[in-house]
């Protein structure tokens, strides 16, 4: 039996899902795939390197840093996340990232990012994370606060603009189970957008401003396909039981680790349901 996990971002609130897969660390889950958005990317790697607690660990130390996260690096640089510090400095030699243990996983790894030409998400593989960081930096990649990333001649955003929840991708993948890790509560809905600005920064990519605009549309659609997957026993659903206190780039340290404890608690608290669901054919 093959068992996928996808996990959603949502920015800090990506710390609820750290929380999480510290617990399966804890007591052995295992998967046999990843699919990531945003920072489901950038916390789920640890889950692979059996990094337990990195993810709080380096982002309580460095989140009032100005060459972390800061208006001052969005004007210096174009990116409210600063390239160099938080995806290259930190990872490779502040809080170094286990890519060696990572590897040894054998665990598919996929991030979801959006490929601005096209309108379309992507899912590159990630088999090493220091040489293919960029996909990770842009699956990341917010629309406004962060520079357009380009790889082998592609412009990429956000995955999250065009796949926040990739379960038909993970789907896809032949899993015979899945376990989902949202950041939002079950009634939350996204609110209908004009698309305005996208259409005033981005008019130079119609596919993308098109799609990106719809975005609440499309994670609305896809929230309402999760429920009946989880309705049906097709899936398993770990998600807050109300919307986090949080900010999408939360800067006290303090309530990053409220919630990645809230994360933490609430996986302990499923895993015997969890593990039914793992054992039921």
């Amino acid at each position: 039996m093959k068992v996928g996990l996808v996990l959603e971002g949502g920015g800090m609130r990506g710390l609820y899902t750290a929380g999480v897969l510290d617990a399966f660390l804890d007591v052995g889950i295992k998967v046999d795939g990843l699919v990531s958005v945003s920072a489901g990317a950038l916390f789920g790697v640890n889950f692979l390197s059996g990094q337990r607690g990195r993810a709080l660990r380096y982002n309580k130390r460095f989140i009032r840093d100005k060459n972390y996260i800061s208006l001052l690096s969005w004007l210096k640089t174009g990116n409210m996340v600063n390239r160099e510090m938080a995806y290259y400095k930190i990872p490779m030699e502040l809080d170094i990232f286990d890519q060696e243990a990572f590897a040894q996983s054998g665990v598919p790894f996929y991030v979801t990012v959006t490929n601005l030409e096209t309108g379309q998400a992507e899912y590159p593989k990630i088999d090493h994370v220091f040489d293919q960081m960029e996909y990770l930096r842009a699956s990341s990649a917010l629309p406004l606060i962060s520079q357009i990333v380009e790889i082998d001649g592609k412009k990429y955003l956000d995955g999250g603009l065009t796949d926040s929840i990739p379960v038909d991708f993970a789907k896809s993948l032949g899993f015979d189970k899945l376990i989902v890790i949202l950041t939002q509560p079950l009634d939350y809905r996204k609110k209908a957008s004009s698309g305005r600005l996208y259409r005033l920064f981005y008019k130079e990519y119609p596919k993308f401003v098109e799609v990106a605009s719809k975005r609440y549309q499309y994670y609305n659609d896809t929230v309402e396909k999760i429920i009946r997957m989880e309705e049906a026993g097709e899936i398993y659903v770990i998600r807050p039981e109300q919307s986090l206190a949080v900010r999408r780039l939360e800067r006290d340290p303090e309530k990053l680790e409220a919630v990645y404890t809230l994360g933490f608690q609430d996986s302990q608290r499923k895993l015997m349901e969890l593990k039914h669901y793992l054992a039921t054919v």
